[in-house]
C-alpha cells in the first residue's frame, strides 16, 4: 500500500488579510518548499509592516520589520574583522541586501527565575547554542531534555516571563578578541567595564574550543619565570605548563600570581587575569596596581565579580581561555591565571542545581571534573607547525583547612602538572610565600630551567627537607652538638633568604647569584634575622661591581665555573665585610 503524504497546514499572521495576488504568492512558495498538499489560513495579529508565516507549528518564517531589520544585522556582523576598509564594504552591503525567507525556530518561555529560563517547542536545539528572548536577552543552552530545554541567561531577566518567545541563533557563546583588548578590564562576555571606550574587535572565537590534540603539540622546555625564588629554584614552571596554586584563604595564592605577571614586563608574553567570584574593588585596586607598576601593557583582566550572576561566573575562565588561544595560535606566549576555581564550581553548582541536575559526590554535580578538565586541557605548548605558542595556566584553588584530599583539589591536582601548596602555619610565621616544600611539586622540573638556574639550584630542596626534619626532632633538644648546630643555622638562613616582598620578582641572575652564594656556604656568618637585608645589599652590589657578570648570566642563560667561583668569592668577602661591621 503506497505511503499516504502528510498534509501541511500553514498559517499566516498579519494585521490585514493576504489579496488574492499575495495569496497566490504564499501558495506557490508553499508548494515549491512543502509540496502540493498545502492549506493556508490567516489570523489577525499587529505585525508592523509585514506578517509571519508559521507551517506546521514548527517552521517560521519572520518577515516582520524587526525580523528583516534582524537579518541585515547577521549579514553586517560578518564583515566584522574587515579592518580599516569596512566602511565601503557596509555601504556596498546594504545596497545590495535583500532579505530571504528563512526558517526559524521559535520556542517559548515555561519558566524563569535565578538566571535560568526553561523553554518548550525547540525541538532542533544544540547544546552551548545562544538563544535570543525578549528584548535582546541572550541565553545559553545547559540543559536538554525531552520535552523542554533548560538556558542560562546572560543578562537581567527582568523581561523575560512565561510565555515569552526565544529565538534561536544557530551559534554557540563566543567572545570577541584582538589586540586592543591588550589592558583593559572586560566582563565574561567580553565587553569592557573599565571606562575607557569601546574595545574594536578583530574577530570573535568561541568561549568552548577543544584542546589541542597530542600532535599538535611539543614537550614543555622553555621557562616562565615567576620571578620568585622559591618557585624558579625547586618548582619550575614552564610555558604550556599547567601549575595549580593552592592553599588556604589569604595565604598569598593571588601575590604569586600577579608577582609573575609583573615578572613579565619587558619580555614577549602576553598576560590574562581572570578573577571569578572577586570583588569588584579588589579587581579594580588590582588593575590600578598593575597600571602603575607598567604591566597592563600586556596584561588582559577578564572580571566575573560576586555581584554577578552564576552564568558570568560560570563563563568567565572560558572565556578568558578563548582570549589567550587567540594570541596562542598566533605564535605567542600567554599566560593566565584563574583566580579561582574553587568559586567556578560553586557557581556552576549553583546552576545545575537550579537546572534540577543530578547531585554527585559532596553535592557537587557528577560532571565537575569534566568542567575544569576541558578547561585546563586547552593550555599547551603547540608544535612548530602550529606556530609553536604557548599557553601556560595558573589556576587557583582555595582549601578548607589545608585539606588538599577535598573533591575539588583532588579533581584540579589530578588535571594539572604540579602544585605549589601554601601552609597557612608558615605564612602566619612570617615565612612570604608560604610555600611548602614538601607538598608541592613541579612534573616538568629542571626541563623548564635554563642551565644556570638548574646549575645554582643544586641541592636545595635537599637541605631544606634535612633541615625541617631535624627542626621537628630537636625542637625540644637542649644540648645538641656543634654539626647539628650548623645545620639549623644554614637551614634557618635559606629559609630566610627565600622571604621575598610582594610585588618585587628576582631577574634571573639574580636569583643565580644568592643560590650560588648560599649553597656554597658564603652566607653562613650572616644571622638569619639580618639574611633579607644583606641579600638586597648583596645584589646591589654585584650590579655595580660584577655588571658584567649579571649581563652575562642574564644573556646566555649559563652559569660556567669560572662564574660560580667569583660569585663564591665576592659575597664571602662582602660577608667578611659585614661581619666586621657588625663586631665595630
Amino acid at each position: 500500500m503506497p505511503e499516504q503524504k502528510k498534509a501541511h497546514q500553514a498559517v499566516i499572521f498579519a494585521s490585514e488579510p493576504p489579496n488574492q495576488e499575495q495569496k497566490a504568492g504564499f501558495m506557490a512558495f508553499l508548494h515549491r518548499e512543502y509540496g502540493p498538499d498545502v492549506t493556508l489560513e490567516w489570523y489577525k495579529e499587529n505585525v508592523p509592516r509585514g506578517f509571519r508565516l508559521v507551517v506546521d507549528g514548527e517552521d517560521f518564517y519572520d518577515w516582520s520589520l524587526s525580523g528583516r531589520l534582524r537579518q541585515m544585522k547577521d549579514s553586517l556582523k560578518e564583515l566584522r574583522g574587515s579592518g580599516p576598509d569596512v566602511i565601503p564594504l557596509v555601504r556596498e552591503a546594504v545596497r545590495s541586501w535583500t532579505p530571504k525567507a528563512l526558517v526559524e525556530e521559535l520556542g517559548t518561555v515555561s519558566s524563569v527565575g535565578d538566571g535560568i529560563a526553561t523553554v518548550t517547542g525547540l525541538d532542533h536545539v544544540v547544546y552551548g547554542e545562544i538563544l535570543i528572548f525578549t528584548n535582546g536577552v541572550r541565553g545559553m543552552v545547559q540543559d536538554l531534555r525531552e520535552n523542554e530545554t533548560g538556558c542560562i541567561l546572560f543578562d537581567e531577566d527582568g523581561d523575560v516571563c512565561q510565555g515569552s518567545t526565544v529565538r534561536r541563533t544557530g551559534k554557540t557563546a563566543g567572545v570577541p578578541v584582538g589586540e586592543d583588548m591588550l589592558g583593559r578590564v572586560v566582563n565574561a562576555l567580553g565587553a569592557p567595564i573599565d571606562g575607557r571606550g569601546d574595545i574594536a574587535a578583530h574577530d570573535t572565537r568561541p568561549i568552548e574550543n577543544p584542546a589541542p590534540g597530542i600532535m599538535d603539540r611539543q614537550s614543555v622546555s622553555r621557562p616562565m619565570a615567576t620571578g620568585i625564588l622559591a618557585i624558579d629554584a625547586m618548582f619550575p614552571i614552564g610555558r604550556g605548563q599547567r601549575e595549580l596554586i593552592i592553599g588556604d584563604r589569604q595565604t598569598g595564592k593571588t601575590a604569586i600570581a600577579l608577582d609573575t605577571i609583573l615578572n613579565q614586563k619587558g619580555g614577549d608574553v602576553i598576560c590574562i587575569y581572570v578573577s571569578i567570584g572577586q570583588k569588584a574593588s579588589a579587581v579594580a585596586q588590582l588593575a590600578q596596581n598593575l597600571r602603575e607598576r607598567g604591566a597592563m601593557d600586556y596584561t588582559i583582566i577578564v572580571h566575573a565579580s560576586a555581584s554577578d550572576s552564576a552564568p558570568l561566573q560560570y563563563i568567565a575562565p572560558y572565556a578568558g581561555c578563548a582570549i589567550g588561544e587567540y594570541f596562542m595560535e598566533q605564535g605567542r606566549d600567554v599566560l593566565i591565571v584563574y583566580d579561582d576555581l574553587s568559586k567556578h564550581a560553586i557557581a556552576y553548582r549553583t546552576l545545575s542545581l537550579l537546572l534540577g541536575r543530578s547531585p554527585g559526590r559532596e553535592a557537587y554535580p557528577g560532571d565537575v571534573f569534566y568542567l575544569h578538565s576541558r578547561l585546563l586541557e586547552r593550555s599547551a605548548q603547540l608544535s612548530d607547525e602550529r606556530g609553536g605558542g604557548s599557553m601556560t595556566a595558573l589556576p587557583i584553588v582555595e582549601t578548607q583547612a589545608g585539606d588538599v584530599s577535598a573533591y575539588i583539589p583532588t579533581n584540579i591536582i589530578s588535571i594539572t602538572d604540579g602544585q605549589i601548596f601554601l601552609e597557612s602555619s608558615l605564612f602566619f610565621a612570617g615565612q612570604r610565600p608560604a610555600v611548602n616544600v614538601g607538598l608541592s611539586v613541579s612534573r616538568v622540573g629542571g626541563d623548564a630551567q635554563t642551565k644556570a638556574m638548574k646549575s645554582a639550584a643544586g641541592a636545595i630542596r635537599l637541605e631544606l627537607a634535612q633541615y625541617r626534619e631535624m627542626e621537628v626532632f630537636t625542637q625540644f633538644a637542649s644540648d645538641l652538638d656543634d654539626t647539628t648546630k650548623d645545620q639549623l643555622v644554614f637551614g634557618q638562613g635559606l629559609m630566610r633568604l627565600l622571604r621575598q616582598n610582594q610585588s618585587h620578582p628576582l631577574r634571573q641572575c639574580e636569583q643565580v647569584i644568592l643560590l650560588c652564594a648560599a649553597l656554597d656556604r658564603a652566607l653562613v656568618t650572616v644571622p638569619p634575622e639580618e639574611m633579607s637585608g644583606f641579600a638586597q645589599e648583596l645584589l646591589a652590589y654585584f650590579h655595580e661591581h660584577h655588571a658584567a657578570l649579571c649581563s652575562r648570566l642574564e644573556q646566555t642563560g649559563v652559569l660556567t665555573a669560572e662564574d660560580r667561583e667569583e660569585i663564591v668569592q665576592a659575597a664571602r668577602e662582602q660577608t667578611a665585610q659585614a661581619g666586621a661591621e657588625r663586631r665595630w
